[in-house]
């Protein structure tokens, strides 16, 4: 079988990663117009997963939340944790707005610790907090898992291609499974009027101090990564498509993180970034579809995108999910024969 996976981000190479281990015998090409400049290298990785984050339904959407958990925890665990990128962190999320905004329904119960933070705790950073968690989780560097990622395939015989793509018919004839990891390009190669661009900015800083995040409601953050580089943020533009830096959005971000934890003042700036989160309006797309070749053969196509800013947390279990509609897809396909 021939299977081509659209899309270079942490959706698609996750998806090829686990296609690998699913069809051991598949002839696998990973198709990204760029593998460098993707919305996934801007994202800080940590996991956890936002309010509004939806799949088709509450149990499949549980199921691909702690299909992702459990997909990083075993790489954090295996000697491969520092060379994905994949590392244990804790912090804390303040806010004054309302209680309701330091719960998290969709991780509560599968992280380590979620508690509530204590008096004392809300006194840590700047800002007078009146409600406060605690929470262990995950962290996935992107600027570390994705060249792992794409070592493991080449490795493994998956063939990356550049290729700029208008529309998926054109795979048609060449691939007998698609497997559409396309994310904001959905838009164009399925005509998907649903994908909107959320724009966010964020800032990058040296600060090997910083051991743990802190979220001041949910518009600042500050994330410690890898190598002592912090990630500052953040900003939601919804319908945005403009990816130049903005200093006054900068200066604001700058400004409510410094307020938020006094010492990244001291913090040198290493470098700005943008990116366009994937947004799907109702749910994350993932479903099993089919086209035509010339010959009028079906070719099984699954829809894997619109994970908006939860791309990194979510790529496992979707991935998963994924692959056993494209492997039920096929049997069904083959049964018809």
């Amino acid at each position: 079988m021939k299977v081509a996976v659209v899309g270079g981000g942490v959706v698609g190479l996750t998806t090829s990663l686990l296609l690998r281990r699913e069809l051991r015998n598949a002839e696998v090409t990973v198709l990204a117009s760029d593998f460098d400049d993707t919305v996934s290298h801007v994202a800080a990785g940590i996991f956890r997963v936002g309010a509004s984050y939806s799949g088709p339904t509450e149990r499949i959407t549980r199921q691909w939340i702690r299909d992702s958990y459990e997909y990083y925890d075993n790489i954090r665990k295996s000697e491969e944790a520092s060379h994905a990128g994949v590392i244990d962190i804790a912090g804390y999320m303040f806010a004054n707005s309302s209680p309701s905004t330091v719960e998290n329904h969709w991780i509560e119960d599968l992280v380590p610790i979620y508690r509530r933070a204590t008096e004392e705790e809300l006194r840590l950073v700047g800002g007078d907090w009146k409600y406060g968690s605690y929470f262990s989780t995950l962290l996935t560097q992107c600027s570390l898992y994705l060249p792992w990622a794409r070592q493991q395939l080449q490795a493994d015989g998956v063939t990356l291609r550049r290729r700029k793509l208008r529309s998926l018919d054109e795979l048609a004839g060449e691939f007998d499974l698609v497997m559409n990891c396309s994310g904001l390009g959905a838009r164009e190669l399925c005509n998907d009027k649903r994908m909107v661009s959320l724009r966010g900015q964020v800032i990058k800083v040296k600060a090997p101090w910083i051991k743990t995040f802190f979220y001041g409601e949910l518009d600042t953050y500050v994330i410690p990564g890898c190598h002592s580089v912090v990630t500052l943020g953040g900003s939601r533009s919804f319908d945005s498509e403009n990816t130049r830096l903005c200093r006054h959005e900068s200066a604001a971000i700058r400004e409510r993180c410094d307020a938020l934890v006094p010492s990244l003042r001291h913090a040198e700036t290493v470098r700005q970034e943008v990116g366009l989160r994937p947004h799907r309006e109702g749910n994350v797309r993932v479903e099993a579809d089919f086209m035509r070749d010339g010959r009028s053969n079906r070719v099984i196509v699954v829809h894997n995108y619109g994970h908006g800013g939860y791309g990194v947390c979510t790529a496992p279990g979707t991935a998963m999910y994924a692959l056993r509609l494209a492997v039920d897809a096929h049997k069904s396909s083959t049964a018809k024969l």
